[in-house]
């Protein structure tokens, strides 16, 4: 259906169904009264074309007319397309991008694959238990986190550190280097604003994550006139704190801003934050962290006993590697995939995300040569989107259906249809051999993620399952939902250039609880203009 033509059905809807419409408003989803002696009564039954002009209706709202909304509702029953308006335009997806790279990763490299870092030395330990130095050979293990870990920060750590013990290791009569060679590229995409750089949500990718490449940063007042306490949890010695920060009598304006230099480790704390204020606790993204995770190696080891003689330090390029440390002594096994990719969809976690596009692409150097027989020199992201774009391919979604910048939606130059979100859950949610995995990535309304708190109270919660996407002037939902009728709907509402968040999220919302209360028979003819 061309979107000039429906605008104009549109407009011939909002008239004519006005007060129908809002009659169903009223009634349509109201309980009748109990009969006497006779139980509940059913609510009165919807009907398709009411559905439909009210969907319609809230689409033509004044306060979304300077913005753009795409949606597509399809039956997963048969798959009869509901209604859709600018289905097959551009809209910018913020982390409905996620929806393309995690599926992406469930279907290639399988629901039961494992993130694996492994300790190599020149040989394995002598009989006193000694080697000449350790390399860790980072492969972007996500799950070396708190997250991961009931929030202890040390444990995944730990367990790398008790698989060293357990190889036999006593003395480490060299340094410990973090090898992160494995992926290659710029650390962060090219195509994020320079601002989102230094909080978490911009951290940067690395084959030795550690703890979302994020750092707790807490700010409270000190003494009145001096400057504010800084702490750092747990401590971090290798970030430099500029602390301009002033305590000021209670009541008076707090003007405090924390911020990172960009690539660099220097966290900059400016203004004043008034006596009795609560401050600031959060997370700033951590440069290069690999160098952290070795630092904090060390002293786990250190710990438990181990005497290291050298250094702890990373090394980015293969020029730099070791020649002669090539012997596997210790490794350690992420959890698989499966939670992987719950924990990156549920909470919307964008390194996470950016990860699982770099080993994708590291899969596809892997298995992909040039015409001349030669692996590819290209980057791990730019092979990556082209193994996402490759696996779109293979499900029918078309070339130019999506436009890929990075592989969380963190880029506002990324760009997608609601139709093709639609194919890919259609797709996910029927073809796929690893359909549950995917659909228990999900945020569930009402339940997790960031669907915590929407739908509650509604027919839509513990009944949709999906992914939002925000960023500045953008929402997104896409996702699952039965009807009241016991009729699954995959759908996708993307709505841009709206300047407020509340408007478009409760727009988003209303159509998606308007699809949750449906009773009625999805087989009849839709309204007039909604194919």
């Amino acid at each position: 259906m061309k979107t000039v033509t429906h605008f104009s059905s549109l407009l011939f809807i909002t008239v004519v169904f006005a007060t129908t419409t809002l009659t169903f408003a009223q009634t349509a989803t109201q309980v009748s009264p109990t009969p006497a002696g006779n139980g509940s009564e059913a609510a009165p039954k919807q009907t398709l074309q009411l559905l439909t002009s009210k969907i319609a209706e809230r689409l033509s709202r004044p306060e979304l007319r300077r913005g753009q909304v795409g949606v597509k509702i399809v039956s997963m029953n048969s798959g009869k397309v509901l209604f859709q308006q600018n289905a097959e335009k551009y809209f910018m997806p913020a982390s409905n991008m996620k929806n393309f790279t995690v599926a992406a990763a469930i279907e290639r490299l399988t629901p039961d694959f494992r993130f694996v870092t492994s300790v190599y030395a020149s040989s394995g330990p002598d009989s006193s238990g000694v080697v000449k130095g350790l390399r860790i050979f980072g492969r972007g293990d996500v799950s070396i986190s708190d997250t991961f870990n009931e929030g202890d920060k040390f444990k995944g750590l730990d367990r790398l550190a008790d698989a060293i013990v357990a190889a036999g290791v006593k003395r480490v009569d060299g340094d410990i280097i973090g090898d992160e060679t494995y992926f290659t590229g710029d650390p962060v995409s090219g195509s994020w604003e320079w601002d989102d750089l230094q909080f978490y949500y911009g951290a940067e990718v690395s084959a030795l994550p550690l703890n979302d490449n994020a750092q707790t940063v807490s700010v409270t007042p000190g003494p009145v006139g001096y400057p504010c306490t800084v702490k750092f949890i747990p401590f971090n010695p290798l970030v430099r704190v500029t602390n301009l920060c002033t305590t000021t009598a209670a009541g008076t304006p707090r003007t405090l801003a924390v911020g990172k230099k960009v690539d660099r480790n220097i966290v900059e704390i400016t203004g004043n934050l008034p006596a009795g204020n609560p401050g600031f606790s959060g997370y700033v993204s951590f440069s290069r962290p690999a160098e952290l995770f070795v630092v904090y190696l060390k002293q786990r080891l250190e710990a438990k006993g181990i005497v290291v003689t050298g250094q702890a330090r990373a090394v980015n390029l293969k020029t730099q590697v070791p020649a002669d440390m090539n012997t596997e002594i210790a490794k350690l096994e992420s959890a698989p995939l499966s939670v992987v990719a719950a924990r990156t969809m549920k909470p919307s976690q964008n390194m996470y995300t950016e990860t699982l596009l770099w080993t994708l692409g590291e899969y596809r150097r892997a298995r992909w040569t040039t015409p001349d027989g030669r692996q590819s020199t290209q980057d791990s992201a730019t092979l990556g989107i082209a193994e996402v774009k490759a696996f779109l391919q293979s499900i029918g979604v078309p070339d130019d259906g999506i436009i890929q910048h990075d592989g969380s939606g963190l880029s506002r130059h990324n760009l997608v249809t609601p139709e093709a979100i639609v194919q890919l859950y259609s797709y996910m949610g029927k073809q796929s051999r690893f359909s549950q995995a995917w659909r228990d990535s999900l945020t569930i309304g009402g339940v997790d993620g960031t669907l915590t708190n929407r739908f509650r109270g509604t027919k839509a919660a513990e009944n949709v399952r999906g992914k939002t996407g925000t960023i500045d002037q953008v929402s997104a939902l896409s996702g699952y939902l039965t009807t009241a009728s016991g009729e699954q709907l995959v759908f996708s509402i993307v709505v841009n250039g709206v300047n407020s968040n509340p408007i478009r999220v409760g727009l988003i919302d209303d159509i998606v609880v308007d699809l949750a209360n449906y009773n009625g028979d999805l087989s009849e003819p839709p309204a007039s203009g909604v194919p």
